[in-house]
């Protein structure tokens, strides 16, 4: 993702690395008489050009095929009824720390740029042993180029599918406002911003004044103190992810005739039944769904009135 990226970002600045060449070998070509000779600099422009588009086309037809695979991956998730929770924020956020943190595993966690490029998932437990799976990404930056936001469209997908994002601040960074502006500025842009969030104000453990952790945590919506490398506020950040999902699922009871067999399979595998009868008019099922879902059961809803 990041090659390819890189390629993109360097392919229309070619000519002007090779124009110095072309004006010398068209200063000589004057100078001997010759017309429309063509320079080192430009043969060599094209040859770059070429290699460099080859390059491109390439890591995207592979790129391609990991989207594919990961779609698949993520259809086969949401077949399993589990919430997923995407961890989003600023590039060195300690996203990765957490991550490892939450889910006792070993992902690669480095205070660099873009330490994490492909996704990672983890089952996590929640307090009432409710099993959630969660998903680092790769950390943003302010005014992320559009290359990248194409070039990372395996990796933002998954931001775009979840349930719940998971939004990590390190709140010791003197610009972590500005930071988190550009995260959500960054969701916004992906159409990522109807999701629910949930902020963790990480690195608690670097602050000097204990009491500044609770006066970042108002300035952030739903907002939990943490430090992810010494665990500390783990089971509350654990408490409100439960807390929210929860809120995530909506209430519905609905009425669905047999001949919509796979609304019947959607609300089995992508919500919570709570209760189903079989009538002669179809499958009355009460439960809760994810509210992107509820659209899709609008027709068939059952009011006060009706039922």
């Amino acid at each position: 993702q990041v090659e390819l990226a890189q390629y993109e970002y360097r392919l229309p600045r070619l000519t002007r690395a090779w124009t110095h060449l072309a004006r010398q070998a068209g200063g000589r070509a004057g100078r001997l008489g010759g017309v429309g000779l063509r320079g080192p600099g430009e043969t060599q422009l094209e040859v770059d050009r070429r290699d460099i588009r080859r390059r491109i086309d390439y890591l995207k037809r592979e790129l391609e095929k990991v989207r594919a695979h990961r779609q698949r991956y993520r259809s086969q998730r949401k077949r399993s009824r589990i919430p997923v929770v995407a961890l989003v924020g600023y590039t060195n956020a300690g996203k990765s720390t957490l991550l490892n943190a939450l889910s006792n595993a070993e992902v690669y966690a480095a205070d660099q740029l873009f330490a994490t490029l492909d996704p990672t998932t983890r089952r996590v437990t929640l307090p009432d042993d409710t099993p959630v799976l969660v998903t680092d990404t790769v950390g943003f930056i302010q005014k992320l180029p559009t290359t990248l936001v194409a070039a990372f469209r395996a990796t933002l997908e998954e931001i775009a599918e979840a349930d719940l994002l998971l939004h990590v601040v390190d709140v010791t960074h003197p610009n972590a406002q500005a930071q988190a502006e550009a995260v959500l500025q960054t969701l916004s842009e992906i159409q990522a911003d109807h999701i629910p969030l949930l902020t963790a104000l990480n690195k608690i453990d670097r602050l000097e004044d204990p009491g500044a952790a609770r006066l970042a945590a108002d300035t952030f919506p739903n907002a939990v103190a943490i430090s992810a490398l010494q665990r500390e506020g783990l089971s509350d950040l654990l408490a409100a992810i439960q807390r929210m999902l929860y809120e995530t699922f909506t209430p519905l009871d609905v009425l669905l005739p047999y001949s919509e067999g796979r609304l019947i399979a959607l609300f089995h595998t992508q919500g919570e039944v709570e209760r189903l009868e079989h009538t002669s008019e179809g499958v009355r099922i009460r439960g809760r769904l994810p509210g992107r879902l509820l659209a899709q059961f609008s027709n068939y809803q059952i009011t006060e009135q009706t039922g």
